[in-house]
């Protein structure tokens, strides 16, 4: 199972109402605006790129309104380049508005070999580019795509020097986006909650970046599993959270299941949206077995439960 773990506009607090979700797929909110179902595409990593078009459109139908992607095995943005990518999701009715980049050059963990395709041999993958080596294509094509968000799905934060070059690529990218308008935002696995030479990364994110350069996308997940409260994390740092990925984890396994089938208390934590400042939230299932019917399980099971 490929995990992202292994595998790899405005940040400021607002004013929610309680949240219903429609039959459409819609949160809507008390005299607020509405926010739309959102998924993130790595769920579908090696199954969308067979069919790019039929996927979007199975997206679609299952009543997804907004899109984060992620790094696609096709290369670029699935196949495409961002502009043609925008447009296939147009024409789908879904609206763009997020992107997953890698923060640094990939590097396999050490003694970790490459995963082996259908015919046993050890799969390629094209370039992944990162915020280290290729930071301002990568805020000018989302930009020039009309996307809103450029989220950095992660970065090696092992040491203390990681920690500070960190600092340091994070606030350059937070400082570029900022210049092109849109929003940067860092996603967090488990790592970033442990401590490093007497200092926990993501408080350091959190305090040496300022919240117009830097926002985070709060996986609920694996905050969660860290041990870590993501309502206490919204009080922490009020307004600092517009994106969250929803996810759920089998706590025995620690693996990535269907809304509902772990133990995160979803209810509680939309309850709190409002502290967080939550604009956007994309569902994820790293590794779903069944994609399709998977997201479609867990939108089903978040419009009976978030209400």
């Amino acid at each position: 199972m490929h995990t992202r773990r292994d595998f790899l506009k405005n940040s400021g607090a607002f004013a929610f109402g309680s949240f219903v979700l429609s039959k459409t797929g819609n949160f809507l909110l008390n005299n607020g605006p509405s926010t739309n179902a959102g998924l993130q595409l790595f769920t579908l990593f090696g199954v969308l790129e067979q069919d790019v078009p039929g996927g979007i459109k199975k997206i679609a139908g299952i009543g997804y309104k907004e899109i984060e992607s992620a790094f696609s095995m096709k290369g670029g943005f699935y196949g495409l380049n961002a502009k043609e990518f925008a447009s296939l999701l147009k024409d789908n009715g879904l609206s763009w508005q997020s992107h997953h980049v890698l923060g640094a050059p990939f590097k396999m963990p050490a003694g970790a070999k490459m995963p082996t395709g259908a015919d046993g041999k050890p799969i390629t993958i094209p370039k992944m580019r990162n915020l280290k080596e290729n930071m301002q294509e990568l805020v000018d094509e989302v930009a020039e795509a009309g996307v809103n968000y450029l989220v950095c799905a992660n970065i090696p934060l092992n040491t203390g020097d990681e920690i500070k070059e960190a600092v340091d690529i994070l606030g350059k990218t937070g400082e570029a986006c900022k210049k092109a308008e849109i929003t940067f935002a860092y996603h967090n696995h488990e790592a970033e909650f442990k401590t490093i030479d007497g200092q926990v990364p993501y408080d350091v994110l959190l305090t040496q970046l300022k919240p117009d350069i830097l926002s985070m996308e709060l996986d609920l997940g694996w905050a969660s599993h860290s041990g870590n409260d993501p309502v206490e994390l919204f009080k922490k740092y009020p307004g600092r959270f517009p994106l969250w990925h929803v996810k759920d984890i089998d706590k025995q396994t620690a693996k990535p299941v269907e809304l509902g089938a772990g133990f995160i208390d979803f209810k509680r934590i939309f309850d709190n949206a409002s502290t967080a400042g939550m604009r956007h939230f994309f569902i994820e299932q790293d590794g779903a077995p069944k994609p399709f019917e998977n997201i479609a399980n867990s939108l089903a099971y978040l419009k009976k439960t978030v209400s």
